[in-house]
């Protein structure tokens, strides 16, 4: 049962009813998370940016939910585990890539060791030293994708929590998703 209740887009903030509207004509619906999240007209354009931001990120499709599969693993969101699981699927992931990528891993030595920095990131940012950094750049990790690691990372953690927070738990994939 939802903690926070999902707004109409006909009863949230002025502001952002027009924002809502145009996700709507665009998408033909506001998922649930999205339109909770209006509640809080910062929240939901900070969320909206950064979403978009991060569509720009240099990472493959694939990788991107890989790390996304290990952050919520570890943040417990199993409504951003369905759904980070049937992108990884859209994104051409086996059933063993998931797998591995929920244990905070990849068959891949290069992509492990990304991966294995953003959990840290996540769970123990205070952690990472200098030879974490020089680690993935070694595996050939460029500064660009170690700085999106972060917003990938905060990205995340935002949905996740917010979600865990708010009570969401079933996916409803025939809504808007700004992070897909």
């Amino acid at each position: 049962m939802p903690r926070l209740t999902a707004l109409d887009p006909a009863d949230a903030p002025e502001k952002f009813r027009e924002l809502l509207n145009d996700i709507i004509g665009r998408s033909g619906g506001v998922g649930e998370m999205v339109s909770t999240m209006a509640h809080s007209p910062a929240l939901l354009q900070g969320y909206l940016d950064l979403s978009r931001a991060m569509k720009r990120i240099k990472l493959p499709r694939a990788l991107s939910e890989k790390i996304s599969l290990a952050l919520q693993e570890w943040i417990g969101c199993g409504r951003c585990l369905q759904a980070h699981t049937e992108a990884g699927r859209a994104a051409g992931l086996s059933e063993s890539d998931i797998a591995l990528a929920r244990q905070g891993t990849s068959a891949d030595a290069r992509e492990a060791a990304l991966i294995a920095v953003a959990v840290r990131v996540l769970a123990e940012p205070s952690s990472i030293t200098d030879e974490d950094v020089a680690g993935l750049r070694a595996h050939g990790w460029s500064d660009r994708v170690i700085a999106e690691l972060v917003g990938l990372v905060t990205l995340n953690l935002l949905t996740g929590a917010f979600n865990l927070l708010a009570g969401l738990r079933a996916a409803d994939s025939t809504t808007y998703d700004a992070s897909s």
